[in-house]
């Protein structure tokens, strides 16, 4: 189950995830750059995201990247102790990637609709 083949894709998925994260920190930031220094406020920057499902959808992917390069680095860290090695070590990113992707799709959801 642990095949080189595996572990070749988690490295690529969690490098092009990491690409992913970085274009939407920096994006994220900017964001909060502007909405700080333009003085908004809490509901005014909620007025402005709901009905904006293009807001909606960058953050819909920055939560899917973290979903999925969150796991797979505990997952990596897991395997390197004796106790928490194979099932167990897939079991708990597996369930970080689904908690993440559903916490943050609905905070995402809740902010724009």
């Amino acid at each position: 189950m642990n095949s080189a083949r595996n572990q070749a894709l988690l490295w690529y998925a969690q490098r092009v995830s990491a690409m992913v994260l970085a274009v939407c920190v920096v994006v994220h930031l900017v964001t909060i750059i502007y909405a700080v220094r333009g003085g908004l406020s809490a509901a005014e920057i909620l007025g402005r995201t709901r009905g904006n499902w293009a807001f909606g959808g960058f953050y819909a992917v920055f939560v899917l990247a973290c979903a999925v390069h969150a796991p797979i680095g505990v997952l990596n860290a897991l395997g390197e102790l004796r106790a928490a090695r194979g099932r167990l070590a897939r079991f708990v990113a597996m369930l970080l990637a689904l908690l993440i992707a559903m916490l943050g799709l609905r905070a995402v959801y809740a902010v724009v609709a």
